[in-house]
């Protein structure tokens, strides 16, 4: 059956093409999408559909069952077949076909039997809906063809089955979604029952909850009461403490209004004191001024350029003098820094004045030098005829000790020198005795204070610097001069007690031999800064260097010299007291210790007899000078000599002041020397055990290597002029 084979071939063409291929989902009903979802696509024919349309006649479209189910879209056609002719064929076959009467009645009995298989109109809607490119052909559109139904009697079984399958498959899941729902149902009511048990058991846990919370409330309302309560009592203890403190400081503040009013009073006191003391540095800057006019100058042949410079540096310093009294004309007490401008002012006045006087020296040396040297000859002359009389001296001296022997003491004007400074001493003892011995506690804080200003400067004496060294001779000349001085942050001034100058003295003589004593006797070198420091204080002041020798002559009395003898009656402790040993409760000091003390306090008189301090004002020679050293070295080779102590103090004091006195006494001084190793030294030999030969052994050798010299080198720790420029 050819026909047949065509209409087969047609449907495998149908098949083959993008509608065909549509894919059946089983499972459109659950999603709720209509059966042919999938079909929404443009139906198109293919390339080869105008042949097999070619092949069909009438006739056998005519008969064949199939064609009641063709859903083929023949406005489709043209645009599926346009590649391969025209559209005016294609209008022609149509027509053609549309024309057959039997094709149009078969249709129209095939439709009215099967109406619900007619699926070509809503294909040929649809096409047109989704296919606009046939609205703008140029080509007018041919009348509708009628629908051709090309589906089997398999495949409208197929479609049946499909249709019923459907339904079941919507009526499944009716059935399930029923079953769904009563299951959703039943869970939502176990939920709600669930969660209202859950909604009790919150309720009950937040009633507990807020239980304990009310209690808890209630206990911590408690302890904050308990606690505000010993916080109370608290504030109320700090706050009687505060008082307590509050009241302290109340009087600690009325103390301190005292005190700064005291203080006050002391400062107007200073102030004034100040005062005069910038008004006595003015007055003799004015006075040494004077002396340097030309005027006042009674050497003629002094160099007038000299004077003129000397003038003009003096009037300077008299203007910054005057500069500082102008400030305090306004009613204002001079400052410290104005003293201290003031009182150096005064001391270069001073080197101005004695750097005159020194080139009025040297001119003058220039003019005495004819008669130096006409004088001369009569002083050789003189000094033959002394050296004859000292000979003589001599020669009868040795004459009386071969006659007599040596002295057991000091000669009788020696010894009344010797009690006439003991003397001294205790009546300005006696006359502080108030201020020694106080008895409110004023003054006895006035007397530590004192005490301290006198005795901490001299402890701070040393051979480290020339300009310390100064300021320290600079700050007791003020406590003695009665300005007022700093001490342990402090203002002090003897004037603030009557007795203040006597004890401020007695207590600087007593602090200078006790550094003898101690400092000395450790460091023979600290002699020298000590020593001149007393000279210098002596050459101001004289009543203190009178001090200085009765405590020197109290603590050695072999400085006098002086050997005193035992009284009858007199204790042994209290003899060995007078001889200058240290008794305490555990005894009498050893020999050892009590010789080096000895040598400290001599090393300190033969550094004292020889130093001057070389910012002194004054003119002429050491107060205590050399004399008084070579009249104490006779006078101990006229007593006979003592064990032991006698060779250290000689060698002590030749290792100090043999220096000096060999440029002061020359031959005289060598004779001296002489006579002490040939007949002294035996003497000194035959008092001294064999244990005790130290001292001797020293003496023998100094004496041996000077005599054997004829020179005696310079004490080590003596002080040169560059010390003063550091």
């Amino acid at each position: 059956m050819p026909s047949e084979n065509q209409r087969w071939e047609t449907l495998e063409a149908l098949k083959n093409s993008p509608k065909g291929r549509v894919t059946f989902d089983p499972y459109w009903s659950e999603r709720g999408e209509h059966i042919l979802a999938g079909c929404k696509e443009t139906v198109s024919l293919s390339s080869h559909s105008a042949v097999i349309l070619e092949r069909i006649d009438s006739q056998s479209l005519l008969k064949s069952s199939f064609l009641d189910s063709s859903s083929i879209d023949l406005e489709d056609i043209p645009a599926s077949v346009s590649s391969s002719g025209s559209t005016a064929d294609l209008n022609d076959k149509l027509s053609a076909l549309s024309s057959a009467p039997s094709l149009k009645n078969h249709q129209k009995d095939v439709s009215g039997s099967s109406p619900k298989l007619n699926v070509l109109p809503e294909v040929r809607d649809e096409t047109r809906d989704e296919s606009p490119e046939a609205d703008v052909s140029e080509v007018p559109a041919p009348p509708s063809p009628p629908a051709i139904s090309l589906l089997s009697p398999k495949a409208m079984e197929m479609a049946g089955h499909i249709i019923r399958f459907q339904e079941e498959k919507r009526e499944q899941a009716k059935v399930a979604l029923r079953e769904r729902q009563a299951m959703q149902e039943k869970l939502v009511e176990s939920v709600a029952s669930t969660e209202l048990e859950h909604l009790k058991r919150f309720e009950e846990l937040r009633e507990l909850k807020q239980r304990q919370e009310f209690q808890s409330i209630r206990d911590m309302m408690d302890r904050e009461t308990k606690e505000s309560m010993g916080r109370q009592e608290k504030l109320k203890e700090e706050q009687r403490h505060r008082i307590k403190i509050l009241n302290l400081r109340v009087r600690e503040l009325e103390q301190q209004r005292h005190r700064e009013a005291e203080l006050e009073k002391q400062r107007q006191v200073e102030g004034r004191e100040r005062l005069r003391s910038l008004n006595s540095i003015q007055e003799e800057i004015l006075q040494l001024n004077q002396l340097l006019e030309p005027s006042a100058q009674t050497n003629a042949d002094f160099p007038a350029a000299g004077l003129a410079s000397h003038s003009f540096r003096g009037n300077q310093l008299c203007s910054q003098v005057s500069e500082v009294v102008r400030k305090t004309a306004e009613g204002e007490f001079p400052s410290v820094e104005d003293m201290t401008v003031a009182e150096r002012a005064l001391c270069e006045m001073r080197s101005v004045i004695r750097q005159m006087q020194e080139e009025a020296a040297r001119v003058q040396e220039k003019k005495k030098k004819d008669q130096e040297q006409e004088e001369e000859r009569r002083k050789q002359e003189a000094l033959q005829a002394q050296q004859e009389a000292q000979k003589k001296a001599e020669q009868a001296a040795k004459e009386k000790a071969q006659k007599k022997g040596l002295q057991n003491s000091a000669e009788e004007s020696t010894l009344k020198w010797y009690k006439e400074l003991q003397n001294s001493a205790a009546r300005c003892a006696q006359s502080f005795e108030n201020l020694s011995c106080p008895k409110d506690a004023q003054t006895r804080k006035l007397k530590m204070e004192l005490q301290k200003a006198a005795t901490i400067p001299i402890s701070q004496i040393s051979s480290n610097s020339g300009s310390q060294l100064r300021e320290i001779f600079d700050k007791i000349d003020k406590l003695l001069s009665g300005r007022a001085v700093v001490c342990g942050g402090k203002s002090v001034s003897v004037s603030q007690h009557p007795q203040g100058l006597e004890f401020v003295g007695y207590k600087l003589a007593e602090k200078f031999v006790k550094q003898g004593e101690e400092e000395v006797a450790s460091h023979h070198e600290a002699a020298f800064p000590i020593a001149i420091v007393a000279s210098g204080i002596w050459e101001l002041h004289p009543q203190v260097g009178d001090l200085i020798l009765a405590h020197l002559h109290k603590s050695c009395p072999y400085s006098v010299p002086h050997y005193p003898p035992m009284k009858d009656g007199t204790p042994v402790d209290e003899y060995q007291k007078i001889l200058g040993y240290r008794v305490n409760d555990s005894g009498v000091e050893g020999q050892d210790s009590f010789l080096k003390r000895m040598s400290g306090m001599i090393r300190l008189y033969a550094a004292l007899i020889q130093l001057k301090w070389p910012f002194s004002s004054k003119q002429g020679s050491v107060p205590h000078g050399l004399n008084h050293g070579w009249r104490w070295l006779a006078q101990m080779l006229n007593m006979e000599p003592l064990a032991d102590i006698t060779a250290t103090l000689l060698f002590d004091f030749l290792e100090v002041c043999g220096n000096a006195l060999m440029k002061q006494y020359q031959g005289q001084f060598w004779k001296l020397i002489l006579l002490l190793k040939d007949e002294y030294f035996p003497r000194i030999e035959a008092v001294t055990s064999s244990g005790e030969k130290g001292s001797v052994m020293r003496l023998k050798v100094f004496l041996e290597t000077s005599l054997q010299s004829r020179q005696i080198s310079p004490p080590k720790g003596q002080l040169s002029a560059t010390f003063w420029r550091s």
